[in-house]
Order: structure tokens, then sequence, then C-alpha cells
């Protein structure tokens, strides 16, 4: 058996020979020509020539041996509702929605945008997509309407599907407002809207473009949609993600590449056999939902729990005794989820048999090293720490147990995986750092491997200077996360090099929320910076300079106003963009050349040393932003 580091070195330096071994866990319709293509570098094509499908390989294939095995276990404590799907039932659903989709026009590079609750509906929303070779983009449910508009318009979708509500906490989330006022906003309008009633809300219908996908599927019924073979790079799908500019990135990603790559991770990276159940607590809007709620453990023949609700309602050990009733093997959670368990009884943990759970895995935001070890303790299980991102579709530092087991270090991701060639940089002069804990930009030499996102949608120059051209004199990929690694050759992740901030495992842009802030009538400018907490990981943080000082001149008013501010971004953006604190300046922190001093106020937020301010045009601006600090 291959040692981690032969297997991780034969993959870098023999990728097309490594990834074509990979490529025999997914079905092919036509063999692939040729494993690698990076004639045009940066890009990236895996599989040239090869045609596949990703409904036929997450559903279809296991049918033969697998059709009364469970597929998707719906659990909602939010309704108190658990239902439970075979391989078959998906399979009949997938094609219901299949045929729904069809019907209205929906074909091969289409794009059908879902704005969804964590419901059935939204799987099989997902994998009739891209059985039929249309786009899904999905959308956080969390969104409010200028956020979703922007997304409208970037997807430019022929439908929409989505649902009367989402609930949270026990309190119903109304969608269909919210959608209709995106609809309004957006320049790009579908031509229908799909429509799932749960009974949570009032769904006002607009004749002629909105449909009750109940009543639709059930005329259809019975409908068989063939798969559409699709070649290895037609896109799959396209998520957003923010960036350091207000307009959200699409990333774009490919099929076959993709499954190869997800395919790849639950054998080497989870350690999953087909029939096991695996469960990832996450959201179907963000990455983690896509690769490990539904593909990745599909494409295994694993039963896949997708749970909405809390995880301490009904009570902090409702995720364990989901554990334990299905007999989870591997789950995947956020270190939020862990620090908000941390806090309840702990008696919870060792409730119920978790026998079958060979070990937790963690993303989403940095995991700091008390947490890590308290739930070690309590689980008595491997904890697993990954870094990725939504760009990269998989895993870039863990431990990869199915190839060789190793020890994880607290506070580390860990070591780079197959395919990713992993690499620190100095990001003012490019030059490589190669010595032990030398601090600098985490980066990814080309070729990039299968899964990866192909290019920004419809943005290929963005793509390019985003990503390929921050570090001079270096054509490499930037994480823009700062990392340093150590002797060993394990990462540690320090933040980001950029004004993206990560909030309990959600990426904002610092940008975005600057500017629905400065959309209230009474703010002239506005500077918005991530700040260091115990629970979220970090909060945003905003300072404004108003136009008419007087309107905060006393604490009740400037609470009045910080209300209304923080109403403006639940509106625009969605309560996830809502910052911890707006607090009102006369002046904010700036060079003499006019650059606001994000990474000053930062520190200054933090109780850091905001170091050199020999630039700053008036330090009595940032004294005003220690003095509201220290005073709260």
């Amino acid at each position: 058996m291959l040692s981690y580091a032969e297997f991780y070195r034969r993959s870098i330096e023999q990728p097309e020979a490594f990834w074509d071994e990979q490529a025999r866990l997914i079905d092919w319709h036509t063999p692939y020509t040729q494993v690698l293509d990076y004639s045009r570098a940066p890009f990236t094509h895996w599989y040239a020539g090869g045609t596949t499908n990703l409904c036929h390989n997450a559903v279809d294939r296991h049918l033969k041996d697998r059709a009364d095995q469970n597929a998707l276990i719906w659990v909602s404590t939010e309704v108190d509702r658990e239902v439970t799907y075979t391989y078959a039932q998906l399979h009949t659903e997938v094609q219901k929605m299949a045929a729904v989709l069809k019907a209205q026009g929906v074909g091969k590079g289409d794009r059908v945008l879902i704005y969804m609750p964590m419901i059935p509906e939204a799987a099989f929303a997902m994998l009739a997509c891209v059985r039929i070779g249309a786009i899904h983009s999905v959308v956080f449910g969390g969104f409010a309407s200028v956020s979703l508009a922007s997304r409208i318009d970037d997807a430019q979708p022929k439908v929409i599907v989505s649902a009367d509500a989402g609930s949270r906490g026990g309190k119903v989330v109304p969608y269909k407002g919210l959608l209709d006022e995106a609809i309004n906003l957006a320049q790009s309008k579908p031509s229908k809207v799909l429509m799932v009633n749960r009974g949570l809300a009032e769904m006002p219908m607009t004749a002629g473009r909105d449909e009750d996908y109940a009543l639709l599927a059930a005329g259809l019924a019975g409908v068989a949609v063939p798969c559409e073979w699709v070649e290895a790079a037609h896109p799959s799908y396209t998520l957003y993600t923010s960036g350091t500019t207000g307009r959200p990135k699409g990333v774009q990603r490919d099929t076959g590449g993709y499954m190869v790559n997800v395919a790849a991770s639950m054998k080497h990276i989870f350690m999953c056999n087909p029939g096991e159940t695996y469960f990832s607590t996450s959201d179907i809007g963000w990455v983690v939902g896509h690769s490990y709620i539904i593909y990745g453990p599909l494409l295994n023949g694993m039963a896949t729990i997708m749970y909405e609700g809390l995880p301490i309602r009904p009570d902090a050990g409702i995720w364990w005794s989901l554990v334990e009733k299905y007999k989870v093997t591997a789950m995947f959670s956020a270190p939020t989820a862990v620090r908000v368990l941390k806090k309840q009884d702990p008696a919870y943990l060792s409730k119920y048999d978790l026998s079958s759970l060979r070990a937790l895995f963690l993303s989403g935001e940095p995991l700091d090293e008390p947490t890590a070890q308290w739930i070690s303790d309590a689980l008595k299980r491997p904890i697993i720490d990954n870094y990725w991102q939504t760009e990269t579709g998989a895993p870039v530092l863990t431990i990869a147990n199915g190839v060789e087991q190793k020890a994880s270090k607290f506070g580390s991701p860990g070591i780079p995986m197959y395919g990713f060639n992993v690499k620190l940089f100095n990001e003012s002069t490019g030059e490589e750092l190669t010595g032990a804990n030398e601090k600098g930009v985490v980066a990814i030499e080309g070729p990039l491997p299968p899964g990866f996102m192909q290019t920004v949608w419809r943005d290929d120059a963005r793509y390019v200077n985003t990503y390929w051209k921050s570090i001079p004199g270096r054509q490499v990929y930037s994480t823009f996360d700062w990392g340093i690694r150590d002797q060993d050759g394990y990462y540690f992740i320090l933040g980001r090099t950029d004004d993206v901030i990560n909030v309990a495992g959600h990426r904002l842009g610092t940008r975005e929320i600057e500017e629905s802030i400065s959309s209230h009538a009474q703010v002239a400018e506005v500077a918005v910076v991530g700040v260091a907490d115990q629970l979220k990981g970090q909060v945003a943080m905003a300072f404004a300079v108003l136009k008419d000082p007087s309107k905060a001149a006393t604490p009740n008013d400037a609470l009045k106003l910080e209300g209304e501010i923080m109403k403006v971004v639940d509106e625009q953006l969605g309560a996830v963009a809502r910052p911890a604190r707006v607090r009102f300046v006369t002046l904010l922190p700036k060079t003499r050349s006019g650059k606001l001093l994000r990474r000053a106020i930062q520190a200054v937020c933090e109780g850091r040393d905001p170091g050199d301010l020999t630039t700053i045009e008036d330090p009595t601006a940032l004294q005003q932003v220690k003095d509201l600090v220290q005073g709260s």
C-alpha cells in the first residue's frame, strides 16, 4: 500500500496517470480521449472527449444493486417530519422534477435558480437539473431580495424553483415576498417560477408566471426522462461567492472532473463505503451542501441525511440521536456549531450510541484548538479539520486517513490533499517561502485538480485577474488566505488577505455590506471589518460617518439609527449579513492618499496593536474607534 507521501507525490508529478485511475470511480457514457488538457493555462480541461451525467452516477447506476436502500433521509425538527427516500423513490421524484422542468422549456445549458429551504424538493431540483443538462444555481434561502436579484441577473435563469417559506428556530421565514421583490428588481426575468407549497406562509401567485409544483408534478407522474449525456467540461452548476467587490462571483463547476474528485474524496478523505450513512449539517446553499449533502454521498452509493433545523432543538442531543438511529459513519459540521454545543449540557454527548461514527469532520471557518480538544474529548472520535473554498469544490488541506492514517494537529486543517500543489508566497515580492513557520499567502500551482472551478460564470477575464494575478511574478491561484507551514508540513490558516470575512461559515464581502449600509439616507461613509468572535469565528463591525451627526447625538438616537441601518441590511442582504454593531464616528481612519485603514480598525476592535500608522491622515479618527470599542 502506498504511503500518503507517495500517493500525493504521484498526483502532482504524474497527474494524468493519477486522475485516470480515480476516474474509474464513475461511469462514462463515452470514454475520454485525453485526461488533462492544460494548453490554455490557467484554464484546466479534464477528461476531454468523455461524456457522462451527474444524475446517472448519483442515482440511476445504483438502481441495479441499491434500489431499496436508503438514499435521502430528510429530517426537519422545524416541522417535526422525517421522510426517507430509497434510491428507487429518489429516482422517481427526480424524474418528476425533470419532467416538470422540461415542460417549462428547460433544456441543456439553460439555468435554473433554486431558492429553497432544506426540503427534499431542493435535492430533487438539483438532481433533475443535472439529469437534463441544465445548470443549477442554488441561492442560500437566508439571502434577501437585493442579493437574490443580483444572482438572478448574473445567472439569467429560465426557471426559478422556490417554496412558500423556510423555518428557523420554529419561526417561519417567508420566501415568496422576497422572491417577488427580487424578480421585480432584476433586469433578467425568469419565464416561470415553480413554487413548492409547504403550507407555512402565504404564497401569492403571479398569473402566467408562477406554477404550483405539486400540481404540475402530479400531471407528469410516470413520465420517463432519460439522462442527457454531456461533455465532461459541461457546467454542472454555478454557485455565488462573495468577493472584494460588491458584485458576487459565479463559481462555475464542470461535470466530469467534479464527480471524479468528490467521489475520490469519499474514499480517500472521508473513509466511506457504499451502503453507509453520511450526515453533513450544512445547507445546500453552500458548497459543502453541494458536495457532501447531495453529490458526494450519492455518488458513493450511500444514504445522506438532509437536516432542517438547529443543533439544539428540540435539545442539544438531536444530531447525536440521528447518528445513533441511522448508524452514521461520517459526520461533517462547522466549528461554530460545535461552539454552540459546547455551551449545552455535556450529558447529551454520552446519551447516544455513537459507535458507528468513524470521525467528525469540521470546516467552514478556522477551528480553534480549545474547541477541537473539547469535542475530541467528548466524542472520543477523530476530529478532522479541513480547509477549502467554494472555488475548490473539495478539501485542499486535511488528512487523508483513507490512504494512510495520520494524526490531526488541533489548530491546523492538515496537509495538502492529492492534486493540490499548495505553496506559500510572499505577498509583496512573490518569493516562495520554503522554511518552517514563515507567514505567506496560501496559493496553488496549476494545473488545478479535477472539480476545481472552471472559471467565473460568463467572465473568464475576471477569473484570471482575480485569482491568478495577485502574487507578483507568479501565475498561481491565490486563496487570499494567510498561512504558515510547520516543520511537519501541516498548514495553519491565519485569516484573509482581502476584505472577505467568515461569519459562522458564511463568506461575506465587507464591500457588499458597506454598499448596503451606504444606501441608508443618513449614511455618508462607512467601513466594515471582520472582528474575531468566540462563537462565530468572525462578526462584521461597521463604523459610519453620518451626513448629519446630530441624528446620533444621544445614546437613544444612536441606538434607533443603528436599528434602522441593520434593518436595511436585513432587507437587502439578509440577516446573515447584519453587522454585530453599527457605530457612529465623525471621520474614518484613512491614509493621506485616502485609503481606508481597515486593518488598523480591525486591530483596534480586537485589542491588538494597529501597527505602523505613519501614513494616517488624522490619528484622532482611530482614537474615536478605540474609544467606542473600549466603551462598549
